[in-house]
């Protein structure tokens, strides 16, 4: 039989207790893993153990894509009316906002983000997901097509069959309902990977898709490895779609093995290094709180993290004044802290590759503005750190740090920013800031990325696509856009003449 954690909070933060299995939930039920592995789950703050999960193999894939097709052969897929489809997420969503308190602090515990910060923006937000694609259930139809008389043509936009799903460690909730969401709007079944690094919120979710009343089989989840079980999703030839949300050099292995195997379709959504261009007649005070919003949101562990921070002549000394001020008044400490800003970085490889790109720009001659070190001594936490005298060619400008490592470069002249903000393989978002609003949209439209922010950062919404140019990924996540990733599109033609 499969673990159970149990927990119960009493912080100035949170009060609660729940329990709930730690095993694979495959076809309506928590099992253990083929194997019996177990994997352990570090609390980032101080480095020790939370509990084991169960850890899933290429076996257990397996089993979940034979109990997820028959899901679909049967019960879900074209079995499934829109309405149903719409019930039932409106049902998860309603689960969800009881047990946000819940939600926020498991969040809070296996991931290091702080619990104000989970429970009114990550958890919120992940409920108006659910909810905005029930809404979208029965409201997937196609088109009539006027060729002439004799013929009746029209489209059908069906589900795909059973899609993988690959979840990030960064937002595993937030990230969990935008892949679900579309994907069980429009009539598929699932087999989702979860972080191992953050699990404990798939879990939790498990349960209470089960509560909402799902069929078995249409919702899958294992907790694994990527180079057993995102391999498997990967490349199993069952499996119609993968979506992934990581890093480009494992997305890149994705795309590939979704080419070998079955030519499976693919959405990636990638990484980034987003410039964020803050011009001389920008709202000074506006540009430092979003700017330092940009980088350290989530400990700096996000894809669209505005890490090149371009700032032009006329302010640079003013602006990094400000910035310097505002970014050490951030307060790191315990996630569950009422007066914390910023909690640890997830995990200890993480801690370890962000140091190493700190090193790298001392080595490479940038200067460490602000930071740089370690906070306490236990746990993963990192300073909020500032490097400036940086040139294009270094690793900390070119490269995604993935933590709360920012560089502040000066520019003087539009052409000049644009060149500098551009080269980049990646192209996932930019940010804008001016008072000229002609400037600043003539600059969004030239920024060769998916999402560009002006006189703002990191502002995402349930109804607005996100997703990359570039090598930041193929494909949109949220709003009507992901809905097209999760449907197959069928013509048919009805012939209404006797004659061949």
């Amino acid at each position: 039989m499969p673990g159970t954690f149990t927990h119960e909070w009493n912080t100035p933060a949170f009060s609660g207790k729940t329990s709930f299995s730690t095993g694979l939930f495959i076809n309506g039920e928590f099992v253990d893993g083929s194997e019996g592995g177990l994997i352990e789950v570090i609390n980032p703050t101080n480095g020790t153990p939370i509990t084991k999960v169960s850890e899933g193999t290429a076996a257990d894939v397996n089993t979940a894509v034979v109990a997820a097709q028959k899901a679909f052969d049967t019960v879900w897929g074209l079995n499934a009316s829109g309405a149903l489809r719409g019930e039932l997420l409106n049902n998860l969503a309603r689960l969800m906002d009881e047990n946000k308190g819940i939600l926020s602090a498991l969040e809070a515990l296996d991931n290091g983000k702080t619990y104000s910060w989970a429970h009114g923006t990550d958890v919120t937000f992940a409920i108006s997901v659910v909810k905005y694609y029930a809404g979208w259930a029965d409201k997937i139809s196609g088109q009539t097509i006027e060729t002439d008389e004799k013929k009746l043509i029209y489209t059908r936009h069906e589900p795909i069959g059973v899609v993988g799903q690959i979840l990030p460690w960064n937002f595993p909730l937030l990230l969990f309902t935008w892949k679900i969401g579309p994907a069980l709007a429009t009539g598929n079944t699932i087999v989702l990977k979860s972080s191992e690094f953050t699990p404990l919120t798939a879990l939790f979710m498990a349960r209470l898709i089960k509560e909402a009343g799902f069929p078995a089989g249409t919702v899958n989840i294992l907790t694994g490895f990527g180079h057993t079980v995102g391999e498997a999703l990967s490349t199993h030839p069952d499996i119609e779609k993968v979506s992934f949300t990581g890093s480009t050099l494992v997305g890149r292995k994705v795309m590939e093995a979704a080419a070998k195997s079955n030519l499976k379709q693919v959405t990636l959504e990638l990484g980034g290094k987003s410039p964020n261009i803050i011009f001389d007649d920008a709202d000074l005070e506006l540009a430092v709180g979003w700017a330092a919003h940009g980088i350290f949101w989530n400990h700096g562990q996000a894809c669209c993290a505005g890490s090149r921070i371009f700032v032009q002549a006329g302010i640079y000394d003013e602006f990094l004044k400000r910035f310097t001020e505002h970014a050490r008044a951030i307060k790191l400490g315990d996630p569950f802290a009422t007066e914390t800003d910023q909690g640890p970085q997830v995990s200890q490889v993480q801690f370890d590759r962000i140091m190493s790109y700190i090193d790298s720009g001392r080595q490479a001659g940038a200067t460490v503005h602000l930071g740089g070190d370690r906070f306490g001594s236990e746990g993963y936490f990192i300073n909020p750190t500032i490097f400036t005298d940086t040139t294009p060619d270094m690793k900390i400008v070119q490269e995604e740090i993935f933590g709360p490592v920012g560089v502040v470069i000066k520019f003087e002249t539009e052409e000049e920013v644009l060149k500098l903000a551009n080269e980049t393989v990646y192209g996932l978002a930019a940010a804008v800031f001016s008072q000229d609003l002609n400037r600043a949209l003539k600059t969004a439209h030239k920024l060769r990325a998916g999402t560009a922010w002006v006189n703002c950062v990191n502002q995402l919404h349930p109804n607005v696509p996100f997703g990359g140019y570039k090598q930041s990924g193929i494909g949109r996540e949220l709003g009507e856009y992901a809905l097209h990733h999760y449907t197959n599109v069928k013509a048919v033609h009805v012939n209404f003449d006797h004659k061949v």
